[in-house]
């Protein structure tokens, strides 16, 4: 799979070594020569040297080949602005990370569904480790082939889990509901346009579920 970071942060390095170490094709678009030259010293990924909210740089990085653009800049707006710009120009996926809580509700009605807000999952996860949970992160419940895959049903997809006629690799595990009301899916389970849908799947069927459900 190929994948393209605006911005060469910490965040950035540190998914863009995970993926690359996956052996997944990696590529950061970064306006800094400095950090460019640091980022080459240190990754062995592509690099491009521009500015990732203009259109020129954004088709140099190619849409078509690209299965996720992260947009990981310090700057909410250049975020939000090479977002906006890249779904025009056709990439499949985009994710969207902003500082300001406040902005998710934009992030939202400009249909980036992809929207993620760093100091929220920290935020969450300290205050389950201060009520005393067991923190398990999904990444280590996770291995081998298994996946986790999510859409969000639209008024087509309005019937029961059974109905979705999902492939043998894959099985709905949970929807959530109006943002966080959660349901344990069965085959019975009536969905609503919105409810967004969580399957537990083999990597090898991903591609049959982003081809069906986007």
């Amino acid at each position: 799979m190929r994948f393209v970071f605006i911005g060469g942060g910490t965040l950035s390095v540190l998914t863009a070594r995970m993926l690359a170490e996956r052996h997944h094709e990696v590529v950061i678009v970064e306006r800094d020569l400095e950090a460019i030259e640091e980022l080459q010293e240190d990754l062995d990924v592509g690099v491009i040297h521009g500015n990732g909210t203009r259109p020129a740089i954004l088709r140099e990085a190619d849409p078509e080949g690209t299965d996720l653009l992260f947009c990981l800049t310090h700057d909410d707006q250049a975020n939000i602005i090479a977002s906006v710009v890249a779904r025009a120009l056709g990439y499949r996926r985009v994710v969207t990370k902003i500082e300001d809580p406040e902005l998710e509700h934009i992030c939202a009605e400009l249909g980036l569904a992809d929207s993620l807000v760093p100091m929220h999952t920290v935020g969450r996860y300290l205050a389950d480790m201060a009520e005393g949970q067991n923190i398990i992160e999904v990444s280590d419940i996770l291995r081998g082939e298994a996946r986790i895959f999510s859409f969000v049903a639209t008024d087509a997809q309005a019937v029961r889990i059974s109905d979705l006629s999902l492939p043998e690799s894959a099985r709905a595990i949970c929807v959530y509901r109006n943002g966080d009301e959660f349901l344990f899916a069965s085959d019975d389970t009536q969905l609503k346009a919105g409810d967004e849908v969580i399957l537990l799947t083999r990597a090898s069927g991903l591609q049959e579920l982003r081809k069906r459900f986007g």
